[in-house]
């Protein structure tokens, strides 16, 4: 019997899980660290702390395992993060992560710098203070004598294929989230990095997915128990590698995931775009394909936030019985009509990404009556966020990606209400998997890909990926949701100004 390993380096932790050929976990562990924020929309993580709960994590699954039974390591993470080493690879600042938003200034460069449309045609999004392009040219600006220093540049996840291996590399679809790369050659892009003034020589080689990127060091197998010289793979960011972990690699497939944001995600054989760059269109784990993304801001945010500040008798209910206190404002929410009487909800809390793009958005309740009950705001909740998530496949479409089939991850996939809302909603089935280790699954795949125990990632997904419970859309429900969706389309643009004039307000 052959085992893989999948580590999935998290913002709030790295979990690490140890899988059978057949995609049977057999240990899981899970070590978390701190996100430091030094100043207001500044956020920035210590490399060393993903390696050492990567090491943690690795000496805990493996324990009581034949080293020489591993056949492959796979890497999964987040994405976008700016790690930079010196000649001798140690790390020279904290990493600044995904959230950070400092670089609006740099975006602003880049914009000037490669022009708005050569921008877009080549990496596929506008400059995007998230990506890691425009850190760089922070660090550049304002740390000068560390960016002088600096000889290598890596994303989380390729910081521990590093410590691992030695290599220095990433693989296409994180590095599609840097906004140095070439979307539809899948390489470094000479245009946008001489544009930049960013010498490619501190940039990693750039591998597919499934690909061996280097084997585990003397060093490493030292620190880790690993064997050395078992391979590493190129694994995926988080999204890609969950798209695998859930079997989103053929046309037509997709998954939504409501966790603390919301992401729609569908593969594609072809490369699509929106002009306006109001969705991702980044490398596919599978080679020589892509993906579509699509991000809002407060997915299952909204619903705990409504929790936080409105359900006391519900949190009271929960206590007495035992249970979640979802699982009661499931069973509340599922006393209101579809379409919550006529009320409707912007889930904007955080402003809104896809497919706003706007900073000061924020949430609204409409159509608020005194007839309305604390059950009526929960669904609209709902149902507000699962309308910004159809605006995702709304831009799919326009794009030419058709989804016939949506998976649905994440803490709002355990609701069957909520499972069902977006089944109606999407006007499609909704599934769940019958794993729900998405990025780690994935990460391990890929490893078993490269290892040779499947051919492709395919057949690796055909013979692991397992179905859980389906959702078919109501005829009926689904025609009450377009009407609903038509209206929810329309509210935003009337109150754009509005917000922007509330943000202008100050303190």
């Amino acid at each position: 019997m052959a085992y893989v390993i999948g580590i999935d380096i998290g913002t709030s932790g790295t979990k690490t899980v140890l899988f059978d050929e057949g995609g049977r976990k057999l240990a899981s562990k899970t070590v978390e660290y701190p996100l430091y924020q030094p100043f207001d929309g500044w956020a920035e993580q210590e490399p060393q702390d993903w390696w050492d709960a990567a090491v943690e994590g690795i000496r805990a699954v493996t324990a009581g395992v034949d080293a020489d039974e591993i056949a492959g390591v796979g890497l999964s993470g987040q994405m976008h993060g700016l790690v930079m080493l010196d000649g001798d690879g140690r790390v020279l600042r904290r990493s600044i992560i995904w959230c950070d938003q400092r670089t609006a200034a740099e975006c602003e460069e880049i914009t000037e710098l490669v022009g708005a449309e050569r921008l877009m045609r080549i990496t596929k999004s506008p400059a995007l203070t998230g990506f890691t392009a425009s850190k760089i040219l922070w660090v550049r600006a304002h740390e000068p004598e560390i960016f002088e220093k600096c000889r290598t540049i890596l994303l989380p996840k390729d910081y521990i294929r590093f410590m691992l291996t030695g290599e220095r590399a990433t693989e296409v679809s994180d590095a599609s989230g840097m906004q140095l790369l070439d979307i539809e050659r899948r390489c470094w892009s000479e245009e946008v990095t001489d544009a930049l003034g960013i010498d490619r020589g501190l940039l990693g080689k750039v591998y597919e997915s499934h690909e061996v990127t280097g084997v585990i060091s003397k060093e490493a197998a030292g620190l880790t128990g690993l064997r050395e010289g078992t391979p590493v793979v190129g694994g995926a960011g988080d999204n890609a590698a969950s798209a695998v972990g859930c079997g989103v690699v053929e046309k037509g497939r997709a998954f939504t995931t409501i966790g603390t944001s919301g992401v729609v995600f569908a593969h594609s054989p072809t490369l699509c775009c929106d002009p306006k760059g109001r969705m991702h269109s980044f490398c596919a784990a599978v080679p020589g394909e892509w993906h579509v993304m699509g991000v809002i801001q407060s997915a299952g945010l909204s619903l705990r936030w409504f929790r936080d500040n409105f359900c006391a008798g519900e949190k009271e209910e929960a206590d007495k019985r035992g249970v979640d206190v979802y699982k009661v404002m499931d069973e509340v929410a599922a006393a209101s009509p579809v379409g919550s009487g006529k009320l409707l909800f912007l889930p904007y809390l955080m402003g809104e990404r896809t497919p706003h793009l706007d900073p000061y958005a924020r949430g609204a309740f409409i159509g608020l009556s005194s007839t309305h009950t604390r059950g009526d705001m929960m669904r609209a909740v709902m149902e507000g966020v699962t309308f910004a998530l159809r605006d995702s496949l709304e831009l799919f479409s326009a794009a030419g990606v058709t989804v016939g089939d949506m998976m649905a991850c994440g803490g709002g996939a355990s609701s069957p209400l909520w499972r069902q809302i977006l089944a109606d909603v999407f006007g499609c089935r909704v599934r769940t998997a019958a794993s729900n280790e998405g990025g780690a699954l994935g990460a391990a795949l890929l490893a078993a890909v490269g290892a040779g125990i499947y051919s492709d990632v395919r057949e690796a997904c055909g013979a692991v990926i397992g179905e859980g419970v389906v959702c078919d859309p109501d005829p009926e429900r689904a025609k009450r949701y377009d009407e609903l969706y038509r209206i929810y389309t329309r509210i935003y643009g009337h109150l754009k100004e509005e917000f922007g004039a509330l943000a202008a307000l100050g303190e």
